[in-house]
């Protein structure tokens, strides 16, 4: 997979392109990430990307000229453009599913006080990843590209991730490792047990018990 990332900002990526899961998979060449600073594609002479908005009010917002420009330099028909944007829809674990399917995904960081509305007209898909305002769109840039890239295949085993939350609809199951016995809290004697039935039945019963207990909206 492919991943091209619009953004003003693409220092603010190093870290997060640098480390774990994220670089083994570009180091085996499982996924691509490009990042594309917008600013570059600015004709005016101070290459400034933002100006005052029509009919007055607070804040910069966006010209469509440098981020349309951006887009159509790195577009193919293999491409699905994204908008990150908080009028987007709101992210899943089903759409990181879908999206992982897609040869190339390009992903448009907001910032400021938002996009001039003709941008909405070139791009595929508008996701937000929760009800609440960023400054930009960069962190919801890199919560897509680490959901998405650690389902392809060969980053990390599939019984990995087959049992995550929201897989299926309901959240995950309680996971314990050494020691047995801490500070007085122990391990449930079902999986001490060796019988892979009865800890498959345990585990599906504390998935909808955690469900009721801390996500019932989920069960609809």
């Amino acid at each position: 997979m492919k991943i091209d990332i619009l953004t003003l900002f693409p220092q603010m990526f190093t870290g997060f392109l640098n480390e774990s899961i994220i670089k083994r998979a570009i180091a085996q060449k499982i996924v691509t990430v490009n990042l594309i600073d917008f600013r570059k594609f600015s004709h005016l002479n101070n290459s400034q990307v933002d100006d005052t908005p029509y009919g007055g009010g607070g804040g910069m917002v966006l010209m469509p000229g440098p981020i349309v420009e951006a887009i159509e330099s790195v577009k193919t028909k293999d491409s699905l453009v994204i908008l990150l944007t908080p009028q987007g829809k709101t992210y899943t674990q089903k759409q990181a599913l879908e999206l992982k399917n897609y040869k190339h995904l390009i992903l448009v960081c907001g910032h400021y006080e938002g996009f001039d509305e003709r941008i909405r007209q070139f791009v595929d898909l508008e996701i937000s990843i929760g009800d609440y305002i960023l400054t930009g769109g960069e962190i919801p840039a890199m919560v897509l590209t680490d959901s998405i890239t650690r389902l392809l295949d060969g980053t990390i085993k599939k019984e990995s991730y087959q049992n995550d939350s929201f897989t299926d609809n309901l959240l995950d199951y309680p996971t314990y490792t050494k020691p047995q016995n801490f500070r007085g809290l122990t391990v449930p004697d079902v999986l001490l047990s060796g019988d892979h039935a009865k800890i498959k039945a345990w585990r599906q019963a504390k998935q909808l018990e955690n469900t009721q207990a801390k996500r019932k909206d989920l069960l609809k």
